[in-house]
């Protein structure tokens, strides 16, 4: 029964990842969706600069805390370390529900393409972001980084091993596709509104906070083998000095 609970929570709450996924790429596209991204301004803009920057820091100390492995193993005190996962996922997910609901538009134009190639050029870039994002999710184990593998072992009662450390693909041009997904999506659009710039501006300088983290406990986790990735292969700008990686050699 305690299995069969387990796995029905890590299945609801990548149900709950799923939808709010498709949510953001409306909300930030500003289409199909009642809560947008940008919009005339709601009260004044200290107000709204002051809500939207709060409800952005408590998903980033949401999303990193929860990640460190120091809270992993006093969190699996509370709960199951086969939920575990799942349960990060599930409260990221919460967090960016309320940002959606409680986000202030702020008005104001920065920028407007009116060319309509550029208009479909920056859409097509738009739609590339999130589609990088979601391809190097399954090339990492898609199913493993939304709980849903942990999940499925606890149920057939097997073992949890982690994954093991490989570059494919984009990752070995990079250390960080995923994060260029997420910075592609966030800054590609024809309509630049001031809502839309402080969203862009404080998500990346998250990303790049987050992955100094990241990669310190990736460093603790694998030791010498990170660290000759990160000689090998550039953080995020696809350009330098780079040595031929093996793509057995690492892995997220």
């Amino acid at each position: 029964m305690r299995r069969s609970l387990i796995l029905a929570y890590g299945i609801a709450s990548y149900v709950v990842f799923l939808a709010t996924f498709l949510y953001a790429i409306a909300f930030i596209g500003g289409f199909a969706v009642p809560t947008r991204l940008d919009g005339p301004a709601v009260g004044s803009l200290t107000t709204a600069f002051l809500v939207n920057a709060g409800l952005l820091a408590l998903f980033a100390v949401q999303h990193s805390v929860m990640a460190r492995p120091w809270f992993k193993s006093a969190w699996t005190k509370l709960v199951p370390a086969a939920a575990e996962r799942s349960t990060y996922v599930l409260l990221s997910s919460l967090a960016l529900i309320l940002l959606f609901w409680q986000w202030r538009p702020m008005g104001g134009v920065v920028w407007s393409v009116e060319n309509p190639a550029g208009r479909v050029a920056l859409w097509g870039l738009y739609a590339g972001g999130w589609a990088l994002l979601l391809w190097c999710t399954f090339l990492i184990n898609h199913f493993d980084l939304f709980g849903l593998r942990q999940v499925w072992l606890e149920f057939r009662e097997r073992p949890y091993r982690p994954l093991s450390f490989v570059t494919p693909g984009p990752y070995g041009i990079v250390r960080h596709p995923l994060y260029w997904g997420w910075l592609i999506a966030f800054w590609a659009t024809p309509t630049m509104t001031v809502a839309h710039l402080v969203f862009s501006v404080l998500t990346t300088v998250y990303i790049l906070v987050a992955i100094q983290f990241e990669e310190h406990d990736l460093i603790k986790e694998h030791g010498g083998r990170y660290a000759q990735y990160r000689t090998q292969v550039p953080m995020l700008l696809p350009f330098g000095r780079r040595r031929a990686v093996e793509k057995s050699v690492t892995a997220h």
